[in-house]
């Protein structure tokens, strides 16, 4: 996409004061989106970005809680009167072994499942009516690897990006013409959340084809390919430099 693309296009994307999330809100806007930046605990740093973003302005929300949703889209209609691109972000996870099962505990899938797979669909259904007006608008779901293949940070997050990708495909199906569902697939991406995870990090680096990790830029460059491009749903795009060909 060039400058100007999407001028006066207006778009949320969730968890965006870091990370992906961070990388997509400033792929968004060099192309002339006007982008609501979302996260559910950071508020100075997405204070931050928003102001650095022409137009752009930042809501707090946690899209686990239904009136946190309801706040958020309120908030981008009163901030801009129009909806036309939502990027599902936001996720969580917890770091434990697969073989650990007893510590994956219902509690553990509930509260993994409440962000990533509900908060996810409750927004998504907020969102869709302001989606189907704009007569082009995009949802891109943030995937994982983890949800193709028996790895991740743990069994309960696995699973919630398994949903997160059908989800994507039975949406697809349902909203087309007037909204445009697909999905990036990323695997081990350099974020906050896996600064630390250095063992991982070496074997992805010593397995995939493309020998490193993923940046936050390789994910967004993917997310607005995916935005722009006007005739693919229903796809989900694995980003791990081959690591799934391993």
């Amino acid at each position: 996409m060039t400058e100007g693309t999407l001028a006066g296009k207006v778009a949320i994307v969730t968890g965006s004061s870091s990370g992906i999330g961070e990388a997509t809100a400033r792929s968004l806007a060099a192309v002339g989106a006007l982008v609501v930046v979302n996260s559910r605990q950071s508020t100075e740093a997405g204070e931050a970005l928003a102001a650095e973003l022409p137009g752009a302005v930042y809501l707090q929300a946690d899209v686990a809680d239904p009136a946190g949703v309801e706040a958020l889209v309120a908030g981008t209609l009163e901030a801009h009167g129009r909806l036309d691109i939502l990027v599902n972000n936001a996720g969580t996870t917890q770091l434990i072994a697969h073989h650990d099962l007893e510590a994956a505990t219902v509690e553990v899938w509930r509260r993994i499942f409440e962000v990533n797979v509900f908060g996810t669909w409750q927004l998504t259904v907020a969102c869709t009516p302001h989606l189907q007006a704009s007569g082009d608008g995009v949802i891109v779901n943030v995937s994982s690897l983890a949800g193709h293949r028996p790895t991740g940070s743990s069994i309960p997050y696995a699973a919630s990006k398994a949903a997160l990708s059908h989800m994507t495909l039975l949406l697809a199906n349902v909203l087309g013409p007037a909204v445009r569902v697909n999905a990036v697939a990323p695997g081990l991406v350099d974020t906050p959340w896996t600064e630390d995870w250095d063992t991982l990090k070496a074997g992805v680096r010593a397995m995939a084809p493309l020998q490193r990790t993923a940046t936050p830029e390789d994910v967004a460059h993917v997310i607005l390919g995916l935005v722009g491009a006007r005739y693919v749903t229903g796809e989900v795009v694995l980003v791990d430099g081959g690591l799934h060909l391993r």
